[in-house]
């Protein structure tokens, strides 16, 4: 279907000529159901909490989807994918998930992998406007899918943080700092059974899933 009711900059003439990471733009109607269904806000139509929400959601479809830092518009200069928020400095030989080898490529991919129906996103409160915006967030998906060796068990995976954007007068984004436990998320997808490595192939070579990040 034409459009996206919550991303920007997916279709029109002003896309025509975007690259696409996975050979098209992504249809987000899968997570977008998810999100429907068990969102827990629902803001009024022009509010500052529907605006950036539909910012961040636009924010991450163009980091993830598009392969152009010149054709993006909601950004100036901002790398992709999880591994920037998926820091830490915890030995290497400690490290389930370690963002120094993981690329913006594999680091999608493994998310896509983990999460068929996508991984929603929610704006929960706004507590200050732009040109700084402050919010609080929750993010959740379904472990349906595996990650890392780890068979999935079917479970909700959720976390919630504190995001920091720094907006100029054209609302594009500059800096982005985010606060949450990251245990939160990893924690929950490694419940799962270990696995070989050609199951772990076979669910990350499914064709629909460049559609659900």
């Amino acid at each position: 279907m034409e459009g996206d009711k919550y991303r920007s900059y997916l279709h029109g003439e002003g896309e025509l000529n975007t690259n696409w990471r996975y050979g098209g733009p992504p249809n987000y109607d899968i997570v977008n159901k998810l999100f429907e269904e068990e969102r827990t806000k629902v803001w009024p139509p022009g509010s500052l909490e529907e605006k950036v929400h539909n910012l961040v959601k636009s924010w991450e479809m163009e980091i993830f989807h598009k392969a152009s830092l010149e054709v993006f518009k909601t950004i100036d200069k901002l790398g992709g994918g999880y591994n920037p928020q998926l820091q830490t400095s915890l030995p290497e030989e400690l490290r389930c998930y370690d963002p120094e080898k993981e690329t913006d490529e594999s680091s999608h991919k493994a998310f896509v992998t983990t999460f068929p129906r996508g991984f929603a996103f929610e704006v929960l409160k706004v507590y200050t406007g732009p040109p700084e915006i402050v919010l609080n967030f929750r993010h959740w998906g379904y472990n349906e899918g595996p990650f890392k060796g780890h068979a999935p068990t079917g479970d909700l995976v959720e976390f919630y943080g504190v995001a920091i954007y720094q907006v100029d007068e054209d609302m594009k984004i500059g800096r982005v700092e985010f606060f949450y436990e990251r245990g939160e998320l990893l924690g929950g997808l490694l419940k799962g059974a270990a696995i070989d490595s050609s199951a772990m192939e076979a669910a990350s070579s499914c064709p629909i899933l460049r559609n659900t990040g």
